[in-house]
């Protein structure tokens, strides 16, 4: 029977249950493909086979003819497909193992396809936040961190900004449904942020987390 590391989680893509007071507000993952094509960049992997396939292929046609040209051509279509079908099914290993969970408090992100880790993100470390959409239509939400907050960027690769490496940004990559996560992620900020500090000015409060609030309104 199959091991699945993941059967003891009490709430599926959280560590343990939610605490009194905390509802989980959306759960979602990357979509494969997407993650592939944006994280794993197998588009230019293809164009780059591509280009290899036509020069090496048309240069040994013009010595030894059109067949010799095509059979070094094929052979060079076939490694790249077959390292493109290697990175896909890592996109779908990665895809398939990871959980992101908006709560009422935080942010969880359950990542890891060899070595699972799940990493917390309260509101009160989160600066602003980024939408930015893919021509496919799915999209990611980049989380800007507080000064005291610090994780690894080789750690939660490919779930953050690409080359953020400094200050890593942390990523829910590739969403199907990015801009309902926007929205529902920048409301439950923005009233965690108040919760927290019911005596802080409201326009303080607007400026902390207007980021997060104007994403969701694009």
């Amino acid at each position: 029977m199959p091991y699945d590391e993941h059967e003891s989680e009490p709430v599926r893509g959280l560590p343990e249950t939610p605490p009194e007071g905390e509802r989980i507000l959306w759960q979602g993952a990357p979509v494969a493909f997407s993650l592939a094509r944006q994280a794993l960049s197998i588009g230019w992997l293809a164009a780059y086979f591509v280009l290899l396939a036509l020069w090496r292929g048309g240069a040994r046609a013009l010595d030894e003819g059109i067949v010799a040209g095509l059979a070094t051509a094929s052979w060079y279509v076939a490694i790249g497909a077959i390292a493109i079908g290697v990175l896909t099914l890592m996109a779908w290993a990665m895809a398939r193992a990871t959980v992101y969970t908006v709560t009422t408090h935080r942010v969880v992100m359950r990542i890891g396809a060899a070595l699972s880790l799940t990493t917390n993100l309260p509101y009160r470390w989160i600066e602003s936040a980024d939408l930015r959409m893919n021509r496919d239509g799915s999209g990611s939400i980049e989380l800007a961190l507080k000064g005291e907050a610090k994780l690894s960027y080789l750690v939660m690769w490919p779930h953050v900004r690409p080359w953020s490496i400094v200050r890593p940004r942390p990523a829910l990559r590739c969403l199907c449904d990015p801009r309902e996560a926007a929205a529902i992620l920048g409301a439950a900020a923005s009233a965690r942020v108040h919760e927290i500090n019911p005596g802080q000015p409201l326009a303080v409060a607007e400026l902390a987390m207007g980021s997060l609030r104007s994403i969701a309104a694009e």
